[in-house]
């Protein structure tokens, strides 16, 4: 079973969701880099000081300290692990690939959580939160299409690439991706 994974998809594909049962049920480390970040912060590591002072002007922490956060979440882990949110460009993808060499982390398996536009559309309007409109929402998946679009060439080159239709319920989506692990 493959078990050093990222995980793309648009918002509202229900990434988190599968992210959790998926690691829940493998033993997986699931690194959400949103969450690795508060939790350095929390920890008031030196790392985390460093983009609490970023994050605190309303700016986005730089690719090199997520990285530098990543590495230090993976580096001797042997449990296998489920990179959820970065990268989230190609430049973020061409960082992150020699880290992991170096670690002897490679990725074995991206999977792309695919769901049409109307369905992502109805399940974010479905949220109820307030910044969730259709003009909102509309944006928001054209410029993942746009950022994302190049990393799915990238990884589809590098024979990584594995395609889950999301447009089931929870049960049978976490079915296919355990079926595509093996």
């Amino acid at each position: 079973m493959k078990k050093r994974l990222l995980f793309l998809g648009p918002p509202g594909a229900g990434k988190g969701t599968q992210a959790d049962i998926l690691c829940k049920t493998n033993g997986l480390l699931h690194l959400s880099t949103g969450d690795l970040l508060r939790a350095e912060v929390s920890a008031g590591s030196a790392l985390g000081q460093q983009a609490e002072l970023i994050m605190n002007k309303g700016e986005l922490v730089s690719d090199s300290i997520v990285l530098s956060i990543v590495e230090k979440k993976l580096d001797g882990q042997d449990q296998g692990w489920l990179l959820d949110g970065f990268p989230r460009n190609l430049q973020q993808a061409e960082s992150l690939q020699p880290l992991l060499e170096k670690i002897g982390q490679s990725i074995e398996l991206v999977l792309l959580i695919e769901l049409d536009n109307q369905i992502l559309i109805e399940r974010l309007l479905s949220r109820g939160r307030s910044d969730d409109n259709e003009g909102v929402i509309r944006h928001r998946l054209e410029v993942y299409r746009e950022k994302t679009a190049p990393l799915i060439e990238h990884y589809s080159h590098q024979g990584l690439l594995k395609i889950i239709q999301g447009d089931a319920t929870i049960d049978v989506v976490a079915n296919r991706i355990e079926a595509a692990l093996n």
